[in-house]
């Protein structure tokens, strides 16, 4: 007695619907949205980009003799500042402390010195982590937050990893 495979049918899906797909255990998860990786904390700017001004800078750049890298958008901006502050550390009340240590501004200043980030880009960056701020009920500027007595790295880290997913999901 031969056995025909009736199509399986689900609630309130026509039996011509694709089945689902439920990967095996061998196969490797691969998660629909996946978030790129972070951008890597660049090193501390080189002489030619803290002695030369920029608009010489851009002229090297546009005879081919000098390599500016490439300017993110602010999600990856955002969670570049992560990787700066997990790299060289974080601080308070400082943009850089004389250990070398940075706040969420001083890092943010880095990346705009040494071209990871636009002034446009960095703007838009600070708009999602106020927005981020005020969703909590803080009012005021996230670089004076950063500097409050009880602050914690883990704040800051929450803080920027929220705003770089607020930016994504925005499309920026």
């Amino acid at each position: 007695m031969s056995r025909r495979a009736e199509p399986e049918t689900r609630a309130g899906v026509s039996p011509a619907a694709p089945p689902l797909h439920h990967p095996s255990p061998t196969e490797p998860f691969v998660h629909p949205a996946s978030v790129p990786a972070p951008p890597a904390a660049p090193d501390w700017p080189t002489w030619g980009q803290r002695m030369l001004p920029a608009p010489l800078r851009t002229l090297l750049v546009d005879l081919g003799m000098w390599q500016d890298p490439t300017p993110l958008p602010p999600s990856g901006h955002l969670t570049q500042t992560i990787a700066v502050l997990d790299r060289y550390g974080w601080c308070r009340s400082l943009d850089y402390s004389p250990t070398g240590r940075m706040c969420i501004r001083g890092a943010q200043n880095l990346l705009e010195k040494t071209g990871h980030v636009t002034p446009h880009a960095r703007a838009r960056a600070v708009d999602h982590m106020q927005s981020v701020l005020a969703r909590h009920g803080v009012t005021m500027p996230f670089h004076a937050w950063n500097d409050l007595p009880d602050q914690q790295f883990s704040n800051i880290h929450t803080l920027l990893t929220r705003a770089a997913y607020t930016a994504r999901a925005n499309g920026e």
